[in-house]
């Protein structure tokens, strides 16, 4: 099932947060793990102690602002997960990924940022609308990786929004699960709001 379901959204959409990736150069320098710049990025945080709210860059002079809440779930559906790492990236406003070196030479995607939950399980993501991919029929998505204490870290479901004129395209069983990670976006003064509660499961995140 869960290759199914890995093979359903290859198929739906082109996957550009394995394009980033794959961008990464194989060598690694002398005073760094081997396998530094080969690792999942939800690993490369900066801050020596993570909280549940972070910023993407950018934020404070993007012209349309984005706050993503929420609260993450154990599997129960009931119960706050605590210190579950969720990290997210995605394009500009002009739908570009804007790729950066750290001083070890890694590349990574610019606008990024990660959160920790602490015993409420609430996360907060300050960040601002991405644009569509350029050229593309792509929706305008947030790319999203997810870590549980005690388990690997896997690739969740993008954010999508619900106020995408693309999403009418897609075939009826793409859409169907484009909704179950879908944003949908309030204004609240000068910023977007959207919220939306995320309940772990054993292999993958299952969507309220």
């Amino acid at each position: 099932m869960k290759n199914l379901i890995s093979f359903f959204f290859t198929v739906c959409f082109v996957g550009c947060f394995y394009t980033v990736q794959a961008q990464d150069i194989a060598s690694a320098s002398m005073d760094v793990p081997a396998n530094y710049k080969k690792r999942n990025p939800i690993y490369d945080y900066s801050e020596k102690q993570l909280n549940n709210t972070d910023t993407v860059p950018g934020f404070e002079t993007a012209s349309n602002k984005l706050m993503v809440t929420g609260i993450i779930y154990e599997k129960d559906r009931k119960t706050p997960a605590k210190d579950v790492i969720l990290y997210i990236c995605q394009p500009d406003e002009d739908g570009d990924f804007v790729m950066k070196r750290d001083s070890n030479r890694k590349r990574y995607v610019h606008h990024r940022a990660w959160i920790k939950t602490d015993a409420d399980g609430r996360y907060t993501f300050y960040t601002f609308m991405p644009g569509k991919f350029l050229r593309t029929k792509e929706l305008k998505q947030i790319n999203r990786v997810i870590k549980v204490p005690g388990n690997p870290e896997y690739d969740m479901n993008p954010f999508f929004f619900d106020d995408d004129p693309l999403i009418a395209d897609l075939t009826l069983a793409c859409r169907s699960e484009v909704v179950k990670s879908m944003l949908r976006l309030e204004k609240k003064g000068a910023m977007q709001v959207a919220t939306r509660d995320i309940y772990l499961s054993e292999s993958r995140p299952d969507f309220k």
